[in-house]
């Protein structure tokens, strides 16, 4: 079944604010989570940021479909403190995601295979274990086929550092900066169609804020 949301947000005027998220509270209407192991696993919300608090995969859905030209940026933190399911990996998102030849994205269960058939962008920043950041571009066939790849240490995560995320998707490129710094870029010939962002992870602690999408 689609997202309880299907309406998409038409972004036009240039650095028009389409959504501010405070996360003073986590709204259903707006977030939904899939998670591999919901008895390990939560979701929630405190002093202003999203928690995702992951023993496997956990994805978290943006409800509202996106179209046209726009930046998505937020600030992540991998937080490593002895709790749990506190791990230094997988600091990973995806975006224009919707399944192919429609305009939704269909519920999963939180399992990585579950997504391969989705035509969505996706990046695994500290991806196996904090030893691989990839770019890839889901085409539906489960090929993931990859766009780029960084394999430098200083490509990869450090515990308790706060990270400034942008994500950039435009009608020539869609881009992937990490403080100010473009870490992924693909050509386009043309606008992706409408699709979905989400925050991605697998079994670790994860806290975000400030997160925003604004018309480009």
């Amino acid at each position: 079944m689609p997202h309880p949301s299907t309406s998409t947000a038409s972004l036009r005027q240039p650095g028009t604010v389409i959504l501010k998220e405070d996360f003073r509270q986590l709204d259903s209407r707006l977030w939904r989570v899939e998670t591999e192991q919901p008895q390990h696993s939560r979701v929630f919300t405190e002093q202003g940021r999203l928690i995702m608090d992951t023993r496997a995969g956990m994805t978290v859905w943006l409800q509202q479909a996106l179209q046209g030209a726009y930046r998505i940026e937020f600030l992540r933190q991998v937080l490593v403190a002895g709790e749990a399911n506190d791990r230094l990996s997988d600091m990973n998102v995806f975006w224009a995601a919707h399944e192919p030849g429609s305009a939704t994205v269909n519920p999963r269960d939180g399992v990585l295979e579950s997504y391969d058939s989705l035509d969505t962008y996706y990046v695994g920043m500290g991806g196996n274990g904090n030893t691989t950041t990839r770019f890839r571009h889901y085409d539906g066939s489960a090929e993931r086929p990859l766009l780029g790849e960084r394999l430098h240490a200083t490509d990869m995560l450090e515990a308790g550092r706060i990270y400034r995320i942008r994500i950039d998707v435009g009608a020539e490129a869609t881009r992937y900066w990490v403080d100010e710094r473009l870490l992924f870029s693909q050509t386009l010939m043309q606008l992706p169609a409408a699709g979905y962002f989400g925050f991605r992870s697998v079994w670790s602690r994860q806290a975000i804020s400030r997160f925003s999408v604004r018309a480009l």
